[in-house]
């Protein structure tokens, strides 16, 4: 009834195959739109509060539509390790910068010879430094929250039989590396259940570690054998090359070899000839997908076309940055956030209403899973009774 899954997938492609698309009301090219529409917002208003919104957003599209998928389990997991690495970022930028106002306080500082940079580690810590290293560092933690909550509601297998079927092995290779958090946690959270079955609930510290960590290294091998083993037994990578492949990449190595030639104008303070070889090289790189796309023979497997829908979500999605790109050309100077003097960050309404518009997919919800009751595959269907 649905496709065959690999290690590669989680419960929640399964979820679309057996249920349809109800289970999945938007397309993964809407959902794209919808992470790249976030993070341009992130960068266009990088403001704290703004960023905080986009990030409980982004928690809330992972609540609603991620289910219990593992790569809505990995969501906290990979936000909590975007906010392990700000919290160094910051420490180690209050370590090493200095020579602000405000200082927090003064620590013993060591100067480092000059053939390891010649900075002071220790020293004052100002509070500015602090407020700013800890501002940019909660940027990246907002965009890694949106690829975090895309990559728990987007159906991995919709953006690679979307991609031109050029690339088509690239798709499925970078699908797969995407699955690797989410079936790495899948995998510690059933080996965690199977311990705790068999000590029938009671707390064992002796050998936990290795009780834990040897399943999961042994479930993740598995894995990869069987994949390779699909993916080997489907022929992956085994035709030959045709004409319009051969075609495609010299077209291809022209066109690298133009925006190579555009770089080196470029540099040179060359603009016309840059501009001529960009255009050219553009459009051999471009032919080169066309033909490699024409020449291929595979087939797509039901692939799920955009709906009017979709595209309406694409386009107001699409309204976010826009909007708020014509606030920072106006002058709305609450946008951004400055460390020094330090204060509470501005609320621009025009600002928190374009960032409103992130919530458009919240107009249509998955639809719930049927519940299957297990009695009735044993029950005996009702019918009328024939004598003997």
């Amino acid at each position: 009834m649905g496709v065959a899954q690999g290690p590669g997938y989680g419960g929640s492609e399964r979820l679309t195959d057996v249920h349809g698309d109800a289970a999945r009301p938007w397309h993964a090219a809407a959902w794209l739109a919808w992470a790249v529409a976030a993070t341009a917002a992130l960068q266009l208003a990088p403001s704290p509060l703004y960023v905080a919104l986009v990030i409980a957003l982004a928690t809330l599209m992972v609540a609603v539509f991620g289910g219990d998928s593992p790569y809505a389990r990995a969501y906290p997991v990979l936000v909590g390790l975007a906010l392990v690495f700000a919290v160094l970022r910051v420490a180690l930028t209050a370590l090493t910068t200095h020579g602000g106002p405000d200082v927090l306080v003064t620590l013993p500082g060591a100067t480092l010879p000059d053939w390891l940079g010649g900075f002071t580690v220790g020293s004052t810590i100002e509070a500015p430094v602090v407020a700013q290293a800890a501002y940019e560092a909660f940027v990246i933690v907002g965009i890694v929250a949106v690829f975090a909550a895309a990559n728990a509601v987007i159906a991995h297998h919709e953006l690679v039989q979307g991609l031109p079927r050029a690339f088509h092995e690239l798709g499925l290779v970078v699908a797969v590396g995407v699955a690797f958090v989410p079936t790495t946690i899948r995998a510690i959270h059933d080996v965690r259940e199977a311990d705790r079955l068999r000590t029938g609930g009671r707390p064992v510290r002796r050998g936990r570690l290795v009780r834990q960590i040897v399943p999961v290294l042994e479930r993740g091998l598995e894995h990869a054998i069987t994949l390779g083993e699909s993916m080997d037994s489907r022929g992956f990578a085994r035709g030959g090359s045709t004409p319009g492949e051969r075609a495609a990449a010299w077209c291809g190595a022209a066109g690298l070899a133009a925006l190579g030639g555009a770089f080196v104008a470029l540099v040179a303070g060359e603009s016309t000839p840059a501009l001529v070889c960009i255009g050219v090289g553009t459009g051999a790189v471009v032919g080169a997908i066309a033909l490699a796309s024409r020449g291929s023979r595979r087939a797509r497997y039901r692939p799920r076309r955009l709906t009017r829908a979709d595209g309406g979500l694409i386009a107001v999605v699409a309204l976010a940055p826009v909007a708020l790109a014509g606030l920072a050309l106006a002058g709305d100077d609450r946008l951004a956030w400055a460390a020094s003097p330090l204060r509470w960050p501005a609320l621009s309404l025009p600002a928190v209403l374009a960032l409103a518009l992130l919530a458009a997919p919240l107009v249509r919800r998955p639809a719930p899973a049927p519940t299957h009751d297990p009695a009735a595959a044993v029950r005996p269907a009702a019918g009328p009774v024939v004598p003997a």
